[in-house]
């Protein structure tokens, strides 16, 4: 499947086509690039965060609150790479002004295009600007997570990480599936026929 084979955006549970994406690197200053399927032989996750542009004003907030919980994320081994249709020289120049983004480690991707944008269809034409979608892929790639919000309302970095330990553990665990607000260290669930209609029991 290539990215050309996806007209609408992926959907979940779908196969992510391999992609790259040039980058500038915070933690290194310096250019380079990311490629998915590099990241899938290292057996990692791949959290994508879409921001509608650089030198706004949510989304150093977001990046910011992405980089705050970074090294818990990579505990999880998993890669963040924010992406917008800015391109990587831009990244350099804001991250480098943005006293918000002083703490930002994790690669920068470009996406100048549009294509990966519209990959996971969140471009939108009419402003060559993305939205704000959070996007978690397996080590298998396969799309598991999708988070879409509109301009106007940012994003917690809180909320991303509890989902992605979910994940994890279901990825690790695949007989066990994790309940409404479930964090690290709380009961799940083993469906089967003796947990039907014995939820709440099975909580306590």
């Amino acid at each position: 499947m290539s990215t050309e084979d996806i007209c609408c955006g992926l959907k979940i549970g779908q196969k992510v086509p391999d992609f790259e994406l040039d980058t500038y690197e915070p933690s290194l200053a310096k250019f380079g690039k990311f490629k998915l399927s590099a990241n899938m032989r290292k057996k990692k996750w791949t959290v994508l965060v879409f921001y509608p542009a650089d030198f706004t004003f949510i989304c150093p907030t977001e990046l910011a609150d992405v980089a705050d919980k970074y090294d818990a994320i990579k505990k999880l081994q998993a890669e963040v790479v924010s992406v917008s249709t800015d391109t990587n020289f831009v990244h350099l120049a804001w991250q480098n002004d943005e006293k918000l983004l002083e703490n930002v480690k994790y690669p920068m991707g470009a996406d100048p295009t549009g294509k990966i944008s519209k990959l996971f269809g969140i471009f939108n034409e009419d402003t060559g600007l993305d939205y704000r979608g959070t996007f978690i892929i397996s080590p298998d790639g396969i799309l598991v997570g999708s988070e879409i919000n509109f301009y106007n309302v940012g994003r917690s970095a809180k909320e991303l990480l509890r989902k992605l330990k979910g994940f994890v553990h279901v990825h690790t665990n695949p007989a066990e599936v994790c309940p409404a607000s479930w964090d690290e260290g709380d009961k799940t669930l083993q469906p089967g026929e003796e947990l039907v209609g014995k939820v709440y029991e099975a909580l306590q």
